[in-house]
């Protein structure tokens, strides 16, 4: 036996990986989208800066860079800010570092910049991460040009934070959703799957006899299986009670012939004839109630059966059986017609007809089977001498005439096979002239 396993379970161990990789997803998207646009922002800073320092800056007569004591951004007046500025006089060789570089040695990126050209990126010096902004302009004043460059660098440790406080927040808030989310699915799956738990508990309470079937309203989604589940206990119990009613009517029905045989023992002149007359007669009560207690019944989990292989096999047979009488056999039946039936039942039935119609007839004998209105209709007409009691003849051990062969049970078998199908079982007479034995099925 395989191991069992619980659907919530493995719902919820599906739904939790989809949750975690979708999480995980769009927070690593939002993460590298944040530092991205906050990475972008610092540059913008920096490139703002670089044009404060154009803006402050001078040349005198000599040429000789000339800048202002004080600044409008504080961070570059303030050693070791994290912020730090200088322009390089190329001309000249000479450079202005700004007084937050008191101490350090910041990486400008003054080398290759030319008028007109940035160069923004990060670097590293010292073990340390920086973002750096450079910009080369030609400056002109009196009809002299003075190529100068100007770079920005700024600590990255800030950067650092501010990404490391959002990616912190972030996650924090995604894994409290995460967390949510899963038990609001662990709620929605015990209120989903509560229809099928009350399923359980029904067949617990049938298994323990405590009701017949399942009686409670269910969703659309699983109403077809509790209808199946009802009709297959139905079904199981018409079973059992068939083979109940079979035992109880053959304990029953042996009564009359043991007595008789009982009674002969005291007369052994005519013991013989009497052990033959009852030994067949049992015989056919237990022929009887057999074929009663195994008649499968309308069932709608039967694979469908091809009725034509079934009718000619049948006709074959008789054909056979009945040889030396010329009789001529004939089965018109849609060669794709199929039915949803035991075919051990429909053998039965069909048999049972076409023999005893094989019996009676006098050179033929047609055998139909055609859908009509959904339902399965089997007509078996003969050109016999027909039915002279229609009611009778149903009836266990009555035969129409004694000098035709068999014990009168096939057509009362019959009739049973086909009530258990909750069928209709017509005799009348043939379009042949003799009798005629029509069936009707419904739908399983």
């Amino acid at each position: 036996m395989t191991a069992g396993y619980s659907i919530r379970a493995r719902l919820l161990l599906g739904a939790a990986l989809v949750l975690v990789a979708f999480i995980a997803g769009a927070g690593l998207a939002v993460q590298r989208a944040h530092a991205d646009s906050v990475r972008a922002a610092h540059f913008s800073r920096l490139q703002g800066t670089v044009y404060l320092l154009l803006a402050r800056a001078e040349l005198d007569e000599q040429g000789a860079l000339v800048m202002p004591p004080t600044l409008a951004e504080p961070r570059l007046a303030l050693p070791q800010s994290g912020l730090y500025a200088s322009i390089d006089n190329v001309a000249r060789k000479e450079q202005w570092r700004s007084a937050s570089s008191l101490g350090v040695d910041p990486p400008f990126q003054r080398e290759g910049v030319q008028p007109g050209q940035w160069r923004i990126g990060a670097v590293q010096a010292g073990g340390k991460a920086y973002h750096a902004v450079s910009y080369g302009v030609n400056w002109a004043a009196d009809d002299r040009e003075s190529p100068l460059v100007l770079s920005v660098v700024e600590d990255s440790a800030s950067f650092d934070r501010e990404v490391a406080v959002f990616a912190r927040t972030m996650w924090i808030w995604l894994g409290g959703a995460a967390a949510l989310l899963l038990l609001a699915q662990l709620l929605l799956l015990g209120w989903g799957l509560a229809p099928l738990r009350r399923v359980a508990v029904e067949v617990r309470r049938i298994e323990h006899g405590e009701q017949a079937r399942i009686e409670g309203r269910y969703p659309d989604e699983i109403v077809a299986l509790t209808d199946n589940l009802n009709t297959l206990i139905q079904q199981e119990r018409v079973r059992q009670g068939r083979y109940k009613e079979a035992l109880s009517f053959l304990a029953h029905s042996l009564k009359t012939p043991l007595a008789v045989l009982r009674n002969a023992l005291a007369e052994p002149a005519g013991l013989p004839a009497a052990v033959q007359q009852q030994v067949q007669r049992m015989d056919d009560i237990v022929q009887h109630q057999l074929g009663r207690a195994a008649a499968g019944g309308a069932t709608r989990f039967a694979p469908p059966v091809l009725v034509a292989p079934v009718l000619e096999r049948i006709a074959g047979a008789l054909r056979k059986v009945y040889a030396e009488r010329g009789l001529a056999l004939t089965v018109d039946c849609p060669p794709d017609l199929g039915w949803r039936i035991d075919e051990g039942d429909l053998f039965e039935v069909a048999g049972n007809v076409m023999d005893n119609a094989a019996k009676w007839a006098r050179t033929r004998v047609a055998a139909t089977a055609a859908l009509a209105d959904g339902r399965l209709r089997l007509v078996v007409d003969d050109d016999g001498p027909g039915f002279s009691d229609t009611q009778s003849i149903l009836q266990l051990h009555v035969r129409l005439d004694e000098r035709v062969p068999g014990h009168g049970v096939g057509l009362a078998v019959v009739n049973d096979l086909v009530a258990s199908h909750r069928g209709e079982l017509a005799l009348g007479r043939a379009g042949l002239g003799g009798a005629r034995v029509e069936i009707t099925l419904p739908p399983p």
